[in-house]
C-alpha cells in the first residue's frame, strides 16, 4: 500500500502539462517495445573490445563520459581541504556489542554548512581494521537506530507522517522509525561495520534550483549546466567524500567498503561505484529506472515519468531521451559494466513491478561479457532465478517475495556475498 501511495503521489509533483501527457505504466511483457542495446564491448568508432587493455584505456572512459554528460551529470573534483570532526564516541553501544562514532564532514574545510554527519557502528571486539557497508538513508541517521543518544538531524526532509517528520523537520518521535531496514546488530554479529549518512546532508531531495546542499559550494550563482551534476551525482560525490574520511580511520579497512543503496539511493550506489573504484563492492536494492533497470524496456517507471516527477535527480541532458529511449547512447547494463571487475549485486522484489525486476536482471546479464573479459566468474545465469533463490558469483542477483523495501532477506544475501569477497582475503 505504501508503494502504491508513493506512485500516486508522483501526480502531485508533476506539472499540469506533464501530468496531462503522463503515459499509463506498462506492466505487460507483451507490450515491451522492441529494442537493441548498445554493446558495451564495441567502441564508439565501431572497434570490438577484445582485451582488458582496450576496455580500460578506451571503452570504459567512453561509457563513463556518456553517463556523465547524458544521464547523471559531471561532478566537480572532491575538495582537498575537507574537515573531519569526530563529535562522539561510545565504546559500549548496543549493550556493549558495538563501538559507535558520529563524525561530521565539513566540505568547505570550515565549520560551516554544508556538512554531512556519519553514523558509524563497528564490532566492539574487533582486533583489526574491519570491512564496512556504507549507505545513505532517507530521513536521518537517528531513524535507523533506537539508541536515544544519537543526534537528531536538523536538515530539511520530505514530508512523511509515518516517519514523524513535521514541517519538513525530524522530531524526537522519528527516532528508530526506519530501523527495520537496518539490522545493525546482525551486521555487527557477522563481523562488519556500518556507515550511515542522511542523503539530505549532501543535497536536499527536492527541486530547489540547486541552491542548497553541496551545489551551493559550486553553483551558488547559476544552476548547473545541462551536462553537470544533478542530485544523484551530488549524493554519489558525497559518498566518495565519506570514503575519504574512512581512509583516515584506522579501525576501518577502507579497501573493503561495500556501498549499498535502496530505490533512488540504489541508483546512487551504482553511480558512486561506477565512478569511484575505491568502493570494493557495490549493491543496488530495488533501484529501478535510472538505476539497474533497462530504460529501453519502458516497463513500470519510465524516463518520461522520472524526469518530470524528479527533475533534479539527473542532468538536464537526460530529458532529451524522454519517450526516445532508443536514442540513448547507453543503457543501464553499461552502468553495471563500469563496476567490473569488482563484485556487484542487484536485488529486486516480486511485487515491485514499478522498478521492473526483469529489467534489473537483464542489466546484470548483459553486463556479464565485460566481467568475463576481465577474467572474473561473471554471473552465470541466462534466465531469471526463481523467487528467493539468489545467484552469487562475481555478480549477484535475487528477486524476493514482497514489495519495494529492504528486508532481512536482502541483508542476509548481501552479508553472504560480502563474506565471499571480503572474508579471508
Amino acid at each position: 500500500m505504501k508503494r502504491l501511495l508513493f506512485i500516486l503521489s508522483l501526480t502531485l509533483l508533476l506539472t499540469p502539462a506533464a501530468h496531462a501527457q503522463r503515459p499509463k505504466p506498462n506492466y505487460d511483457e507483451s507490450q515491451v517495445p522492441e529494442f537493441k542495446l548498445p554493446d558495451p564491448l564495441v567502441t564508439q568508432d565501431g572497434k570490438k573490445v577484445d582485451s582488458p587493455e582496450l576496455w580500460n584505456k578506451v571503452r570504459r572512459p567512453e561509457i563513463l563520459e556518456l553517463f556523465e554528460t547524458e544521464v547523471y551529470g559531471k561532478s566537480p573534483a572532491r575538495p582537498e581541504n575537507m574537515l573531519f570532526e569526530v563529535t562522539s564516541v561510545k565504546n559500549d553501544a548496543l549493550g556493549g556489542k558495538a563501538i559507535r562514532k558520529e563524525v561530521s564532514v565539513y566540505f568547505s574545510g570550515k565549520k560551516e554548512e554544508p556538512r554531512m554527519d556519519l553514523l558509524i557502528y563497528l564490532p566492539a571486539k574487533a582486533t583489526k581494521p574491519l570491512p564496512v557497508f556504507m549507505a545513505l538513508n532517507f530521513f536521518g541517521n537517528h531513524t535507523i537506530t533506537t539508541e536515544t543518544d544519537v543526534k537528531i538531524s536538523d536538515k530539511w526532509m520530505r514530508a512523511n507522517k509515518d516517519k514523524a517528520i513535521v514541517d519538513h523537520k525530524a522530531t524526537e518521535a522519528s527516532r528508530g522509525k526506519s530501523a527495520s531496514r537496518w539490522p545493525i546488530e546482525t551486521i555487527i554479529d557477522r563481523g562488519y561495520g556500518l556507515v550511515a549518512i542522511y542523503c539530505g546532508d549532501i543535497d536536499p531531495d527536492y527541486d530547489d534550483g540547486f541552491k542548497n546542499g553541496v551545489h551551493a559550494l559550486y553553483n551558488s550563482k547559476q544552476k548547473p549546466a545541462a551536462d553537470e551534476w544533478g542530485t544523484i551525482s551530488a549524493w554519489a560525490w558525497g559518498l566518495s567524500c565519506a570514503l575519504d574520511y574512512l581512509e583516515t580511520d584506522d579501525q576501518i579497512d577502507h579497501n573493503k567498503v561495500a556501498v549499498l543503496g535502496h530505490s533512488r539511493l540504489g541508483k546512487t550506489s551504482l553511480w558512486a561505484g561506477a565512478q569511484d573504484p575505491r568502493f570494493a563492492l557495490v549493491i543496488s536494492n530495488d533501484s529501478g529506472c535510472g538505476g539497474a533497470a533497462l530504460s529501453r524496456r519502458r516497463f513500470g517507471e519510465t524516463l518520461h515519468v522520472i524526469n518530470n516527477a524528479f527533475p533534479h535527480w539527473f542532468c538536464d541532458n537526460f530529458n532529451k531521451y524522454i519517450d526516445k529511449e532508443n536514442e540513448l547512447p547507453v543503457d543501464q547494463h553499461m552502468l553495471i559494466s563500469l563496476i567490473a571487475p569488482r563484485p556487484v549485486y542487484v536485488a529486486s522484489a516480486e511485487d515491485d513491478r514499478w522498478a521492473d525486476p526483469k529489467g534489473e536482471f537483464l542489466s546484470v546479464k548483459y553486463a556479464e561479457p565485460v566481467y568475463k573479459l576481465l577474467g572474473t566468474s561473471g554471473f552465470g545465469a541466462d534466465d531469471m532465478p526463481a523467487v528467493n533463490q539468489p545467484v552469487q558469483k562475481q555478480m549477484g542477483y535475487h528477486i524476493r517475495t514482497g514489495k519495494h523495501d529492504v528486508t532481512d532477506f536482502d541483508w542476509q544475501q548481501y552479508l553472504n556475498f560480502a563474506d565471499q569477497h571480503f572474508q579471508g582475503s
